[in-house]
């Protein structure tokens, strides 16, 4: 089946050039464009697309609320945030907006329809590494969540991290850490499929999308720091 796509974004010549290169594939098509992130959402609305490639510079509501209330509201429709820079303050924005990952414009096309195809079957695009950097360039921005006891640094957990499993937890450690399932599979001497396994139920535990989304919520609460990641 096809994969469908929403371009949005303000360049009309970006979204020409985006377009020739998408609908020249048999597996997918380019069902609508938008200009900003309003009527982004409108056309998701009516459209429900498999995949949005949303800018985030956009006249009125931004790429960033855009994909915040796509991602709440559409269901099965995933974003890419397009971004100008590799580390750029937008793209860490969009991914706890909720977006499945980050492109830059400049991407070749091989990387961005391979990128397409990874998210509409329901992984993330940012490569380990890539998201580690992206993380660690925007640490100090990162909210100072406090802690259960003022006597220790360690921040307050949200309930449903308890609900994790002891191995559970030291997957998504090691998810945040940027390994990928294959590295974490010879780390903690398991079989490759036996950890997406226990991915998939962390996931599924803390209500999130992805690994991707699964770094920022290790970060944001305090479950990885700096000095003890690899």
């Amino acid at each position: 089946m096809s994969i469908s796509i929403l371009l949005a974004d303000d360049q009309p010549m970006l979204r020409l050039g985006f377009r020739l290169v998408l609908d020249a594939q048999e597996d997918m098509e380019v069902v609508g464009e938008a200009g900003d992130g309003a009527a982004a959402l409108r056309m998701v609305q009516a459209t429900h697309p498999d995949v949005v490639l949303m800018d985030v510079r956009m006249p009125g509501m931004d790429g960033i609320e855009a994909t915040r209330r796509i991602t709440a509201e559409a269901g099965a429709t995933r974003v890419l945030i397009l971004t100008t820079f590799d580390l750029d303050e937008y793209a860490y924005a969009g991914l706890r907006a909720g977006a499945s990952g980050f492109l830059l414009k400049d991407v070749p096309p091989n990387d961005l329809l391979s990128a397409i195809r990874a998210v509409a079957s329901g992984d993330a695009v940012v490569a380990p590494a890539v998201t580690r950097r992206l993380l660690d360039a925007f640490l100090p921005h990162l909210p100072d969540l406090g802690s259960a006891d003022p006597n220790t640094a360690e921040p307050a957990l949200p309930p449903e991290v308890g609900e994790l499993t002891v191995r559970e937890r030291e997957i998504l450690t090691e998810v945040a850490a940027g390994l990928s399932n294959a590295e974490i599979a010879e780390r903690l001497y398991l079989a490759e499929a036996t950890v997406k396994t226990h991915v998939g139920r962390m996931l599924n535990k803390l209500g999130l999308r992805d690994r991707v989304q699964a770094v920022v919520y290790a970060y944001e609460h305090g479950l990885v720091r700096p000095q003890s990641r690899p």
